[in-house]
């Protein structure tokens, strides 16, 4: 065949046209369809020369008067082709396929991850820096590497929509949630016996459902080659406590046992002053790091624990190799309101309810200290908005009867809530606390009574702490505030 065929050029075989791409191979034609996906690259082996079936060459026609269109058509396919430029000059590939334009700073994580042979990082950046956009921008180059297939997000339960959200707002990927309410609906769409972790290449997956005995060996085996783990300070070891004694920390130790398994751990408060909980999340980057003594250690040593580790405050980042990144400057401030005098009624009943469920029952032995906390998230949960009170009661109570106690919950008995105070995240939420709680059948009617009350106080009339912050909202927004 005397055509030469070099890279980038245009070729017509089979009625469609394809670009020719690198190949170590003299005799083997490399062709990616125009405008097809990597999944869509084949091989033409030359010396076959079948006379009915080569390539040949082509080109695009020249534009005519009658190709002319309006300035958002033609600006479109300047930016297209641009793009495509670039996506194929520059270092990194994924550039061009995202949704957003990443700052300076968060391309650091990137670059540590591509030196490394297996990606092991955890990515420790002050809240708002963007560790989330960082972990996904490393998901998104490893995929257009075709270095992974699939890759799975484990994080809190109350984070797997937003998760969710941003990988479909960012990547333009469409990941599924898998929990304990999605889990029978996502089984019934696969056919045959492959499971959910299995089949679906892009996973957000709330860690204690995946961390309980019955899941976790079935998703250590099909873990996906990626995996982030977003607020891994709560997956911690506490101090003192074996390996299996923290069901997320075992899920994760043994992931990270795993040779080939890619990690990324995100987390905004990775050292909670416990030297012991910190260096379990180290372990997890690679197991010498586990027993590594930070302040003694050597020059060595912290440069070889710096390939795995980046942390950096707003200061540290608000201006970057030229670029300035302006961080919103938090002003916090407390507004008194008044209750209505319906809702000031409903708290009174509400409290007194909450008296009768600590108090003391000779009845019933040992700790009562779960009753303090439910009572206090029941509290917790009324008051911070009628809307919020009634999904708290109405969602779960008819459920009650068939919840068995949370393992979470049995891990964390001194702070089933989680507090932030006990160095915590918010897990459990006030309807988790009210799972827990044994219920007579007198307490069920009387929350569903609070909750048909609450569902008349669902006004601007009633609802005082909405009211006050629409005035104070209409207040800033008409001094010019965004």
């Amino acid at each position: 065949m005397s055509i030469t065929f070099q890279p980038g050029k245009l070729l017509s075989l089979r009625g469609r046209n394809w670009i020719v791409m690198p190949s170590d191979d003299p005799d083997l034609l490399v062709v990616k369809p125009l405008g097809g996906s990597d999944d869509e690259i084949a091989g033409i082996y030359l010396p076959l020369a079948i006379p009915h079936d080569e390539p040949q060459e082509t080109e695009f026609g020249q534009p005519t008067g009658s190709d002319l269109g309006d300035i958002s058509t033609a600006r479109l396919l300047y930016d297209s082709a641009r793009l495509a430029f670039r996506n194929g000059a520059g270092p990194f590939r994924s550039l061009a396929k995202l949704s957003f334009r990443p700052r300076s700073y968060q391309m650091v994580p990137l670059v540590m991850a591509l030196r490394q042979e297996s990606i092991r990082l955890l990515i420790a950046d002050d809240v708002g820096v963007g560790k989330t956009i960082e972990a996904l921008l490393i998901a998104k180059e490893m995929l257009e590497r075709r270095k992974i297939q699939r890759f799975a997000v484990v994080c809190l339960p109350h984070l797997c929509e937003q998760w969710q959200q941003e990988i479909r707002d960012k990547l333009d990927i469409e990941a599924v949630i898998i929990r304990s309410n999605t889990q029978a609906r996502l089984d019934r769409q696969i056919q045959g016996d492959t499971s959910v972790y299995d089949y679906y290449p892009y996973q957000v997956i709330s860690i204690d459902f995946i961390k309980s005995e019955n899941r976790r060996d079935v998703f250590v085996q099909q873990c996906p080659e990626l995996l982030i783990v977003d607020e891994a300070h709560t997956c911690a070891r506490p101090a003192g406590a074996s390996k299996s004694q923290q069901q997320r920390y075992h899920l994760l130790s043994r992931l990270a046992g795993k040779p080939e398994q890619q990690l990324i751990l995100l987390t905004a408060t990775p050292h909670s002053g416990k030297p012991e909980e910190f260096h379990s999340l180290l372990g997890l980057l690679k197991p010498d790091f586990e027993g590594l003594d930070l302040p003694a250690a050597s020059q060595p040593q912290r440069k070889e624990l710096a390939r795995h580790f980046v942390q950096r405050k707003r200061g540290d980042v608000e201006k970057w190799m030229g670029e300035e990144t302006p961080f919103p400057k938090r002003e916090s401030i407390e507004w008194a309101y008044d209750l209505s005098l319906l809702y000031a009624l409903f708290f009174e009943q509400i409290l007194e309810f909450a008296k009768k469920l600590i108090a003391p029952d000779a009845s019933k032995k040992g700790p009562r200290r779960v009753q303090y906390w439910t009572a206090l998230a029941l509290l917790r949960g009324v008051m911070s908005s009628p809307a919020a009170g009634i999904e708290m009661l109405n969602t779960r109570l008819s459920n009650l009867a068939h919840v068995t106690l949370d393992e979470g919950m049995a891990e964390n008995s001194e702070n089933p809530v989680q507090d932030s105070e006990f160095g915590y995240e918010g897990d459990n939420t006030p309807t988790s606390l009210l799972e827990q709680t044994d219920w007579s059948s007198y307490q069920r009617q009387q929350l569903r009574g609070f909750s048909d009350q609450l569902a008349t106080l669902s006004d601007l009339k009633h609802d005082q702490k909405c009211g006050t912050a629409e005035a104070i909202l209409d207040d800033w927004l008409s001094a010019g505030f965004n």
